[in-house]
């Protein structure tokens, strides 16, 4: 129902109030939202709406936290989709999501092709699990077969939130335009102070090494960063060191959900309840 609301002329507008909003003059001519709804008969056009959008990303965080949220200790792998089989990039990825498997965290990818892949496969090799975090793209062909727990998501922010906020750190292989998209984003949030104890391993010398001598030249060299902003990054050639690098902080926590604070698991299946125990108690 539109109301008249005083102005300091004496002149009267149309007013009302939409939920939260306060209306007026022509903005208060518009139906309500029940009319809306109801009202509405042809194409479904109110799901392109930016009302609507705030609900869709709302459910893909619901969705990724309720997935992701008893995952355990994980590192995310990026690279390139380009990668071939049988690549030594591809080989690369496969051992390091193997060796992280067997050390007992979790890999999270892209969960295409190339890189992705084959840190997935070395995942699954491991007796590991493996995790696939996709995006809806005009070229992209779906999880690759390696994934186990895989999420699909239509928004970059949403999915992006996942990979740093269920990982320990990251470990880079060669990739393009995405990969370094998720290498500077990670750098700002460590330089930031936005995520602590988060090392980013880069994969490949040769391939990193220009990149590298770029920041020191022209980055720090024109006073754009900082000295100690080189060091939020570390670089290896084997996948060995890579694993040992990445999970330098997270040993520790491994070790203590093993056994340490936790306690032994023959100390957990002393303190399993049973009926027999409490009728002894």
């Amino acid at each position: 129902m539109t109301t008249e609301s005083p102005r300091r002329d004496d002149r009267s507008v149309p007013s009302r109030r939409k939920g939260p909003l306060e209306l007026r003059r022509r903005q208060a001519l518009q139906g309500t939202s029940d009319q809306h709804l109801l009202d509405t008969h042809g194409a479904g056009r109110f799901v392109h709406t930016d009302p609507w959008r705030v609900m869709r990303i709302q459910s893909e965080f619901v969705e990724g936290f309720g997935a992701l949220a008893e995952l355990g200790p994980a590192i995310s792998i990026f690279g390139s989709a380009r990668t071939l089989p049988g690549s030594d990039y591809y080989e690369t990825g496969v051992q390091i999501g193997r060796l992280l498997a067997r050390e007992g965290v979790a890999v999270i990818t892209g969960g295409g092709p190339g890189s992705m892949e084959a840190a997935n496969r070395g995942a699954v090799d491991g007796s590991g699990t493996s995790v696939g975090l996709g995006i809806e793209l005009p070229f992209e062909t779906g999880f690759n077969p390696w994934v186990d727990l895989g999420i699909n998501f239509r928004y970059f922010f949403a999915r992006k939130t996942m990979f740093v906020k269920y990982a320990h750190g990251f470990v880079v292989l060669p990739g393009g335009l995405g990969t370094l998209d998720e290498l500077f984003e990670a750098m700002v949030l460590v330089q930031t102070g936005k995520v602590t104890s988060f090392p980013i391993v880069l994969v490949g010398s040769k391939f990193w090494g220009p990149l590298v001598d770029w920041l020191k030249e022209t980055l720090l060299n024109e006073g754009m960063i900082s000295p100690e902003d080189l060091e939020l990054i570390q670089i290896t050639d084997t996948a060995e060191d890579a694993v040992d690098l990445a999970l330098a902080g997270l040993r520790g926590e491994i070790q203590e959900r093993r056994g340490g604070m936790f306690g032994s698991a023959e100390e957990e299946e002393e303190d399993v309840w049973s009926p027999e125990k409490a009728d002894g108690e």
